[in-house]
């Protein structure tokens, strides 16, 4: 059982809906996770994707290979990344119903965004992330989570997952929830041209329509078994920060009321 406040029904008396909402509302724990059936006995992924054991095998084998040049270095050169990401692309070519590939791509896409740059090539910007040179990298890397997720997720919402399924559909909702949150701060707080290297799709959603995708994405992967998703789903869900500031403008005028 969480420690966060149960809502119990007092005078007035909240309805059985209504105690349930506000607890879903503040309490991370209570999310649905326990509706997501996790089967470690299933294959690793879903029958549709057409993968069998002995494909993945070989799949899993060479992203490792690929993956494992990063690994080796505690900061890879950009020559090095885009390497990687060059290797990926090819395995995403051959195996376009892999998933795990589009996740991996779409981070080793965020390490190169993020990876120094000779100071004769630096911007100066303070978000290198939504500078407008990498907004093709971007563009890419919010695509290859969209397209992991979509391969991942099940057909029915009461379809048992993989263990491996699960993890992915966890890192991935989480690492999308991450950017969309980023890019709505970004657009909040944007100067002339801080907002340049945004995608034009991202602006027009707005920083409260990003927002609520990030809470989404959160929720999903809390749902799927990130903790720290779980938790960024009540920071950003508007409901919650709606009956939280309900709550503090009470308490505010209590207090008031007492001096």
């Amino acid at each position: 059982m969480s420690a966060a406040a149960s809502f119990t029904p007092s005078k007035p008396s909240l309805t059985t809906n209504d105690s349930a909402v506000l607890q879903a509302l503040f309490d991370a724990e209570s999310s649905p996770s326990s509706a997501v059936n996790i089967d470690s006995t299933l294959p690793a992924h879903p029958a549709h994707l057409s993968i069998s054991a002995k494909e993945h095998s070989f799949l899993r084998a060479r992203e490792r290979e690929i993956i494992s040049a990063l690994a080796s270095q505690s900061t890879p050169t950009r020559e090095t990344l885009e390497s990687a990401i060059s290797e990926l692309s090819s395995l995403v070519a051959s195996h376009p119903t892999y998933p795990s590939a589009y996740a991996n791509r779409a981070q080793a896409l965020r390490m190169l965004i993020e990876a120094p740059v000779p100071a004769s090539e630096s911007s100066g910007e303070a978000e290198i992330l939504f500078s407008e040179a990498n907004t093709p990298h971007l563009t890419t890397l919010l695509s290859d989570l969209g397209t992991a997720i979509s391969l991942s997720t099940p057909r029915s919402p009461t379809d048992p997952v993989s263990s491996l399924q699960a993890r992915l559909l966890a890192d991935t909702h989480t690492h999308r929830a991450y950017l969309l949150l980023k890019i709505s701060r970004q657009l909040k707080n944007s100067g002339n041209g801080g907002d340049a290297g945004i995608p034009v799709r991202l602006k027009e959603a707005g920083p409260e329509g990003l927002e609520e995708m990030a809470s989404r994405d959160f929720f999903f992967g809390g749902r799927y078994g990130n903790k720290v998703a779980q938790q960024m789903a009540v920071q950003t869900n508007p409901y919650a920060k709606m009956c939280g500031a309900i709550v503090k403008e009470a308490m505010r005028k209590e207090i008031e009321g007492g001096v």
